[in-house]
């Protein structure tokens, strides 16, 4: 198994380190529309942080800004102690995007040979050879290793993907929504290579999702409307704070809530 950093260690006077992700105020403005409205969180280290919501929320744009690709970004937002879109934290995220990010006319091999090698140009052959065959094992490619990419099944292609975000040594995972159009058995699979990734190897997962059930494998969760965050929390402190059973009602009890405020203050105008 693939040996991640924990990140670093407190200061000499005995301080943790900051959250994996800290934003302040955060906002992304797209043309005529906001899409973050003054966000405040924080991801905490070594944890599976879910960000949950509809479709169009802007989850997306949210993990963009973390991973430092969104522009129009005002607020702050540090990321494993620096600015997000640091050159430091290069070597640091891993970032799976929606859309499967391989070349359909290399091998799954290919492409984690090539992606191994601009990650770390100067780490011997063999090196990253072993760290080729390690997430494949990973995500469960092996026998597939030498099959083109383009060949492959869209739930193939993401965890190519995965694969190559899972190369080196990455403190921090950002995953858009990577058990999109998986089987039920290969999204049980991954869920306990996310928990894996955090329990043995101490890397922070930030993974999005708009499937409620995923929200019970957290640790912790944001769920998020319309550019809003209504809710910071463990899923069992957000079924406490509702009264509900479920994730999935406690979130349609917190859009309720919001709702019902924005016509308050609509009446109050």
């Amino acid at each position: 198994m693939m040996n991640y950093s924990p990140g670093p260690p407190g200061d000499p006077a005995g301080q943790p380190p900051p959250p994996a992700v800290q934003a302040s105020a955060l906002t992304v403005v797209r043309g005529p529309r906001t899409v973050l409205r003054g966000l405040d969180f924080t991801v905490p280290r070594g944890r599976i942080t879910g960000l949950l919501g509809p479709s169009g929320c802007g989850k997306s744009t949210l993990m963009r800004a973390v991973v430092g690709t969104q522009a129009k970004v005002t607020g702050t937002l540090q990321v494993l102690g620096h600015p997000a879109g640091h050159p430091t934290l290069r070597t640091s995220i891993g970032y799976v995007t929606q859309a499967p990010s391989v070349y359909g006319d290399l091998t799954v091999r290919q492409n984690l040979d090539y992606f191994a090698a601009i990650l770390d140009p100067g780490r011997a052959a063999a090196d990253r050879r072993h760290d080729v065959d390690r997430v494949l094992a990973d995500v469960d490619l092996t026998t597939h290793a030498d099959a083109l990419a383009g060949n492959l099944s869209g739930g193939q292609r993401s965890r190519v993907s995965l694969a190559v975000a899972l190369l080196g040594t990455p403190e921090l995972l950002v995953l858009d929504e990577p058990t999109v159009g998986l089987d039920p058995v290969l999204r049980r699979d991954l869920w306990n290579l996310f928990h894996d990734i955090t329990a043995s190897r101490g890397a922070t997962l930030l993974i999005s999702s708009h499937v409620m059930d995923e929200a019970e494998r957290c640790h912790r969760l944001l769920l998020m409307r319309e550019g809003e965050i209504l809710a910071d929390g463990t899923p069992d402190a957000l079924r406490t704070r509702t009264g509900a059973e479920t994730v999935e009602a406690a979130f349609l009890h917190l859009v309720d809530e919001a709702v019902a405020a924005g016509r308050t203050k609509e009446t109050a105008r």
